[in-house]
Parts: structure tokens; C-alpha cells; sequence
């Protein structure tokens, strides 16, 4: 049974068929002048559109990339380098718990751009403190990003407290919605935030797909140079076949999250519980209740995360030590560090992120866990 859904998704076969004439009969760019061109145009127009009422911006602020970590990238370092240019601002706001393509991103502002990086704490179920995130704006503060939900533990933020702040003094705010879209509200009217990121593989999209939806009025420097595509934000030929299919399958897990999101968790909160009682040394991460409905994510002091992985792919369950993002790496989780979680513990995380469509109780998952972590600590 796959429970890495926070990893990447099937791709939907409503996207499939959608996107399959761009990739034969329907072939032009974009760009070109001509008819065959014009109607990938258009069909690249359609899908703007689609994906600008899902995100609650204009057609015209919905920027296609290659992914969740490009469109983090450009709306970081994009909106960094214009203050810069602009106003003279080197002056970043994050968390310690955001994905590596913002950290990373933030650490290339501070080694090649002189930005001086401020960390917001967090607390133990890796909420942002309101008031130090209030207290750590600054006049001179190009960007506050921070992510909507956490995807390692689950946590949601309340982003439109947080963009609030930013708002009343006049600072651009970026949300990392990666995790969130199909599950969480991701209008950026209603957040109140300036520039949103998405990622087309995690609500059944192909991989490679992704959006910035910025706002015009927000400066963006390039970070790809060339002929001026997306309105001078991201150069380079538009992926019209995956836009295509990335705004099929966010306008159908948009139309289907209200009943998922609902259901979803109900099945994640009765699987938590049973895991809590079957195996005395679990632990959640990850706040129990301001939380996305498909992840449950836990710590089994005592054992090692991979190989408590081992064991349950052995009976058939396919989950994760944490983010699939960080290539290779067998560091404990950066995230479960900055919310207290000792070196030797975070070594021993398990998430499990379900699917939308699960309509049955994971029983037979809370006994696998079970046996798993028993067969390690016998």
C-alpha cells in the first residue's frame, strides 16, 4: 500500500487525457505566430485561467514552472533581488522548518547578496510564535515566506495572521502551498498573501509542473533569462501539455477537497490513535489537531526510521523517514530539530501521507507499524 502521497501522486487520468493531444496533434509553441502556435496559445491561456480562479489571483499573476522547488526559488529570490534593486532591502523573514528549496534559497541570498536571514521560532508542534514574526519586521525587510503546511509534520500555519502583518507594513509575503493545494484552501485572496507556490505531482499532475501565482503589482527579477515568456517573470518555451494537465488536476482536487479533506482525516485521526496504543514508543510529530488531513507522521525512539521502513516495505506499506527531497541524505530531519526533537530521536521518524480517495480504516497499517517497530526492539 503506497503512503507517500507527500512524496509525489499518480498522475490523474482526467490530467492524462487532457494533456495528450498537446503531446501529438496539438503540438506549437506558443509563441509562434501562426495558427498551430495560436492554439497552443490558447489552450495555454485556458489552463492560466483555470488555475487563477482555483488561486484566487489574475490569470496574469499565475507563472508556470518546472515545480514546487523553481517556483519557491523565483518567488524568493525573485522578490529579494528586486527589493534590492529597487529599494536597497536585504532583509529575509522564514522559519527553520520550511522545505530545503526556501532555506536553500534564503542561504544563496545571504552568500551572494549580503541579506542578513531571520529564523521565526517555533514551537514544539512547530507553530510560528505571531508575535516574534510581528516583532522581526523591519524597514528594511524584502520578503517574509513561510510555509502553509509543513511537509514533514504536517503542521499548518495560520498564514493569514501571519500575512497580516506582513500587509500593514507594506511587505510582500510568499506561502509555500506545496503540501497544502488539494487539501488546504489556497486562494490567495482570502490567505491575504502576495505570491503562492505549487507543485503539479503532489494533487496528480505529472512531475516537472509547477506555479508561482505572484501578484503583478509585486516585483520579480528573472532568474531564467531568454525570450521573455510569462510575461518577462520565466523565459523559456511553456510546458503547454503540463499546464494543461496541472490545472485539470488542481481544478478536480479543488472541487473534490471539502468532502476529502473531511474524510481523509477522519480515517488519519482513528490510524493515529491506534498507533499511539499499539506501540508504546511513538510519539506524534507535528501539531495534533492544526494539521494537513493525509499526514501522520511519528517517532519510534529506540529503533532507526530506516529501519523501521525496511520492515513495513517487507509487509507490503510503502511510507517515508521524511522529505523525498532531500536527496540522499540520512541527517536527521532539520525540521523535527527545530522543534526540540533530539538528534537520536528525529533518526527515527516515519510519516505516512495518504491518499485522497482512501475510504477505509488503516488497521491493517497500525498492526503492520506495530509489528514492525516490535520486530526491532525485541
Amino acid at each position: 500500500m503506497y503512503l507517500d502521497n507527500a512524496a509525489t501522486t499518480p498522475v490523474r487520468r482526467e490530467a492524462l487525457e487532457a494533456m495528450w493531444p498537446f503531446l501529438t496533434g496539438e503540438f506549437g509553441n506558443p509563441s509562434s505566430h501562426h495558427e498551430v502556435g495560436e492554439r497552443a496559445a490558447a489552450a495555454l491561456a485556458a489552463a492560466r485561467a483555470q488555475i487563477a480562479r482555483v488561486v484566487g489571483m489574475r490569470a496574469s499573476d499565475v507563472v508556470f514552472t518546472s515545480g514546487g522547488t523553481e517556483a519557491d526559488n523565483l518567488a524568493i529570490k525573485g522578490i529579494a533581488i528586486a527589493a534590492v534593486l529597487q529599494h536597497g532591502k536585504r532583509h529575509l523573514i522564514t522559519t527553520p522548518i520550511e522545505h530545503e528549496a526556501v532555506l536553500e534559497s534564503a542561504a544563496y541570498l545571504t552568500r551572494v547578496h549580503g541579506f542578513e536571514v531571520t529564523l521565526l521560532p517555533v514551537d514544539g508542534f512547530g507553530l510560528v510564535d505571531i508575535d516574534a514574526a510581528a516583532a522581526a519586521l523591519r524597514d528594511d525587510t524584502a520578503l517574509v515566506s513561510v510555509g502553509y503546511a509543513n511537509n514533514e509534520i504536517g503542521t499548518v500555519q495560520d498564514i493569514a495572521a501571519l500575512a497580516a502583518l506582513a500587509r500593514a507594513r507594506g511587505i510582500p509575503f510568499h506561502t509555500d502551498a506545496v503540501q497544502a493545494a488539494g487539501w488546504l484552501p489556497i486562494s490567495a485572496a482570502e490567505l491575504g498573501v502576495d505570491a503562492l507556490s505549487i507543485a503539479g505531482h503532489k494533487f496528480g499532475a505529472p512531475k516537472g509542473t509547477g506555479v508561482l501565482a505572484v501578484r503583478g503589482r509585486v516585483p520579480v527579477e528573472p532568474l531564467l533569462h531568454g525570450g521573455g515568456q510569462e510575461r518577462d517573470r520565466r523565459s523559456g518555451t511553456e510546458n503547454v501539455a503540463g499546464a494543461v494537465a496541472l490545472a485539470t488536476a488542481l481544478t478536480l482536487a479543488e472541487a473534490e477537497r471539502p468532502e476529502a479533506a473531511v474524510r481523509v482525516a477522519a480515517l488519519r485521526d482513528r490510524f493515529i490513535e491506534s498507533v499511539l496504543q499499539k506501540v508504546p514508543s511513538s510519539v506524534l510529530t507535528g501539531h495534533p489537531t492544526h494539521r494537513l488531513p493525509a499526514t501522520a507522521s511519528f517517532t519510534f525512539a529506540g529503533t532507526s526510521g530506516e529501519a523501521v521502513l525496511l520492515e513495513l516495505e517487507r509487509r507490503g506499506i510503502v511510507s517515508s523517514s521524511g522529505s523525498a527531497c532531500a536527496a540522499g541524505s540520512d541527517e536527521a530531519s532539520h525540521v523535527l530539530l527545530a522543534i526540540g526533537v533530539p538528534t537520536e530521536v528525529a533518526q527515527t521518524s516515519v510519516r505516512f501521507t495518504l491518499p485522497h480517495d482512501l475510504d477505509a480504516p488503516l488497521d491493517d497499517v497500525a498492526e503492520a507499524v506495530a509489528a514492525s517497530v516490535a520486530a526491532l526492539t525485541r
